[in-house]
């Protein structure tokens, strides 16, 4: 049986997918068991010791806390918008069955009108999930805005660490959303540059989602050793006098 250019998409593009999904997969594994070996995990430490220092802080400095949360939503509702907008050029442009730009005989590859298809669904379909995921971060980050600005500050710091740690998840799942989609576009071209994009794909984001640093152990501030070790603060009393 001759070869066909064909075949190439039948076989890169499936092991282009298959080495995307299983980094991720791993890097969920490390994530859920090993947090502290990825970005994520490092990042999420920050933030559940910058939750704790806001909610015990004066009122003065809720403000601050809610124009660090505003700019979080912000920036969630432009991708949001512009992931909206491509998938909204994509069902456009796969509307109109006159094009052929990615028919050429230069592209080696399997150009047949079934697999352009395919390919503009896939594009679509990762816009999409990222507009979602990008809208549920900003949702969560609205819901930090009501917890924070709370009057009587007798809201559990547990949720509003839950609230910041869910968007901070959405967000992630967003920019993987993209990451896919970024490593869909060189299919257009052909299924080697797509395979190539893969690979090179995974190895620069092994080299963003690793952390080496530990973890820093923020102290916890005055008046929460009072509460939750008073028999020590006594001990230390008795011992200066």
């Amino acid at each position: 049986m001759d070869f066909r250019k064909e075949y190439l998409d039948l076989v890169l593009v499936p092991c282009g997918l298959l080495i995307m999904f299983a980094y991720h997969l791993i890097l969920l594994y490390r994530y859920l068991n090993l947090p502290h070996t990825t970005i994520m995990g490092f990042e999420n430490n920050d933030k559940r010791a910058w939750v704790e220092r806001i909610m015990q802080a004066d009122k003065r400095d809720i403000g601050t806390a809610l124009s660090v949360i505003s700019s979080n939503t912000s920036a969630a509702t432009f991708l949001a918008s512009i992931s909206l907008t491509l998938s909204s050029l994509i069902g456009a442009w796969l509307g109109n069955s006159t094009n052929n730009v990615f028919q050429s005989k230069l592209i080696y590859g399997d150009t047949r009108p079934s697999t352009i298809s395919i390919k503009y669904i896939s594009l679509l379909t990762c816009f999409l999930l990222a507009f979602s995921c990008f809208v549920q971060s900003a949702r969560h980050f609205v819901h930090t805005n009501y917890l924070i600005s709370t009057p009587g500050g007798d809201i559990p710091v547990e949720f509003v660490e839950r609230a910041v740690i869910k968007g901070s998840d959405f967000w992630s799942l967003g920019l993987r959303a993209l990451y896919f989609a970024i490593n869909l576009l060189p299919w257009f071209f052909g299924p080697i540059p797509m395979f190539v994009s893969s690979v090179v794909m995974v190895i620069m984001l092994h080299y963003l989602d690793s952390n080496s640093t530990p973890l820093h152990r923020y102290e916890a501030p005055p008046e929460e050793v009072v509460e939750k070790f008073p028999q020590l603060v006594v001990d230390v009393e008795h011992s200066v006098g």
